[in-house]
């Protein structure tokens, strides 16, 4: 009866996807050839994407067309992340989202602009009436660009469910042109059990892949005993471009059962940060290659993972053989198999697993306080995945919180004592994360009196920073006193060495002014279309602060015939 039911849930999970879903209703946003740069539930740090990267020819600009039809539900306007972002609500309970654009178009940037001025903030989120900005489906919404976390020009397209759950935008008939099989580039096998072993080692194995005539790979061979699991590294590439994107599904076979799917159809932003259980943290954050892991541990409750038979595990007994496949396809059916032929052998285990045993020992389900020096760290329950022993050593403002090498899930609280600082010191004082070469990065920090309390989700060495310097700022294209009448903006740069921009605000003339801010490239920028000077002397005031409150001033007169 297992079999059965088995056999009725894979068969269930193949038929999901292009049946009920409309195949017509939307249709490309860009008058372009679809070409991508990622792929949905392509593998990100710390997240699954959850779009389609559609490339726009290496420039910004291209015009961007509504899907189909709707209304603006949302506008979201943010230095990081999605930078300028439009949500369409469709009639059909479907939203799309179009991210990274360079400017609104029309009665949109209008709206937008007026919105931005009455807060005095770039950054703002606006939710519209229905009835105020209604769409047709190939209406003109705004421009491409590369603004937010965008690493080059293009446009991040989603389709969202009615619980705003992204989905794969090629289940609605966006197809792109995919000739070309998934790479395999490398498998894992993963010793579980306590006396388990592949090769008499219970360390992760990778595997020797040998290419076979018909394109399919089998493995070198080998023994193994007890319960394990396979990982794969894995990605594809469509036509036109030479990224690596992300494959569409896997599934493996023990003897020809069914034991392990993973299908990216959809997912919920919920979920998405379980990439880092789903995945090998350990071996991305040493090699930067991911691989997935073809069974699921405790604390995964991915919905990718469709199918599975003991969670994907197999489990090898000796003096028995086995033949584990694993099809790695892409969304257009192209497909590549691994053939594992196992051979069970109980044998003697030479290279038994290394285990780091500390004092510190937590429990993933409870939560934990430690004192190391002056600092206190509170780790809640569930934060992490698994029970682990961690390495945390203290000395004088430096805090070696383990190695970013395990995933951690929830925020930990790290807090420091820093009441052998002066007063006046105080203040400038931030917990910085230090990277291996040295660089700082600001963990968001609150003063508590004598206390500095900040979050992190990665292990790593931590320190006690004080930044005593003000931002520096550096006009661009204009200088005192000078006449910029052939300018259509002004553009200023901005820059902090240690805790790193929070805030600014400029003036012309006393009257507040709208400056966009491209923090990749540290520049602000003002449109004179946005018509606040009508002078022809015009006094610039700018005021830009820092992270722990260090602020500078900048002051420059300029001349500018009106036209």
């Amino acid at each position: 009866m297992r079999k059965i039911c088995l056999l009725f849930l894979f068969i269930g999970t193949l038929s999901f996807g292009q049946t009920n879903l409309p195949q017509d209703y939307f249709s490309n946003p860009l008058k372009i050839n679809l070409v991508l740069s990622g792929t949905f539930g392509e593998l990100r740090s710390n997240h699954f994407h959850s779009g389609l990267d559609i490339k726009t020819q290496q420039r910004e600009g291209i015009p961007v067309h509504a899907s189909a039809d709707g209304f603006i539900s949302r506008i979201n306007v943010q230095n990081f992340g999605y930078g300028k972002a439009l949500y369409i609500q469709h009639p059909n309970g479907y939203t799309t989202v179009y991210a990274h654009l360079q400017r609104f178009a029309g009665q949109i940037q209008d709206y937008v602009k007026e919105n931005q001025y009455k807060k005095e903030s770039y950054e703002i989120e606006l939710f519209p009436d229905k009835s105020l900005i209604p769409v047709k489906k190939g209406d003109l919404i705004g421009y491409s660009g590369n603004t937010g976390g965008s690493g080059g020009p293009h446009l991040h397209f989603e389709i969202r469910d009615d619980s705003q759950r992204p989905m794969n935008p090629m289940l609605f008939g966006i197809n792109v042109p995919d000739a070309h099989p998934p790479i395999i580039s490398s498998l894992f096998i993963y010793p579980i059990g306590e006396d388990s072993h592949i090769n008499q080692s219970q360390s992760r194995t990778k595997l020797r892949l040998i290419k076979q005539k018909d394109g399919s790979y089998k493995t070198e061979d080998f023994i193994a005993f007890g319960k394990i699991g396979f990982g794969v590294s894995t990605h594809d590439q469509l036509d036109g471009a030479s990224n690596k994107n992300g494959i569409y599904s896997i599934n493996t076979t023990l003897n020809n059962r069914p034991k392990f799917e993973v299908r990216f159809n959809k997912f919920s932003f919920s979920e998405t940060r379980y990439l880092n259980r789903y995945t090998d943290y350990e071996y991305f954050k040493k090699n930067k290659s991911q691989i997935q892991k073809l069974f699921r541990e405790n604390n995964n409750p991915l919905s990718i993972i469709v199918a599975e038979d003991d969670n994907g595990y197999v489990n090898i007994k000796d003096s028995l053989d086995y033949s584990y496949t694993i099809k790695v396809k892409d969304f257009s059916g192209n497909e590549s198999l691994i053939i594992a032929p196992i051979k069970g052998l109980k044998t003697e285990i030479l290279f038994p697993r290394d285990t780091l045993k500390t004092n510190d020992h937590i429990f993933s389900d409870h939560a934990f306080s430690i004192t190391k020096g002056k600092f206190e760290i509170y780790i809640p329950s569930n934060s992490l995945y698994d029970d682990v022993y961690l390495d945390i050593q203290a000395k004088g403002d430096t805090l070696k919180f383990h190695e970013d090498i395990i995933p951690i899930h929830k925020n930990i609280t790290i807090t420091a004592d820093i009441s052998n600082y002066n007063d006046e010191d105080k203040g400038g004082l931030f917990i910085g994360r230090l990277n291996p070469w040295g660089s700082i990065y600001y963990v968001n920090s609150e003063r508590k009196g004598d206390k500095l309390v900040g979050k992190t989700r990665n292990f790593g060495d931590f320190a006690i920073v004080s930044d005593k310097d003000a931002p520096e700022i550096k006009p661009l294209n204009f200088s005192e006193g000078k006449w910029i009448s052939d300018q259509s903006d002004l553009k200023i740069k901005i820059t902090d060495a240690l805790s790193g921009i929070s805030s600014y605000r400029a003036t012309i003339n006393g009257k507040f002014i709208l400056m966009e801010y491209e923090y990749k490239k540290d520049v602000l920028t003002y449109d004179f279309n946005d018509g606040i000077n009508e002078e022809t002397e015009n006094n610039l005031r700018l005021i830009v602060i820092d992270n722990v409150g260090n602020s500078a001033t900048f002051e420059a007169k300029f001349f500018r015939k009106q036209i």
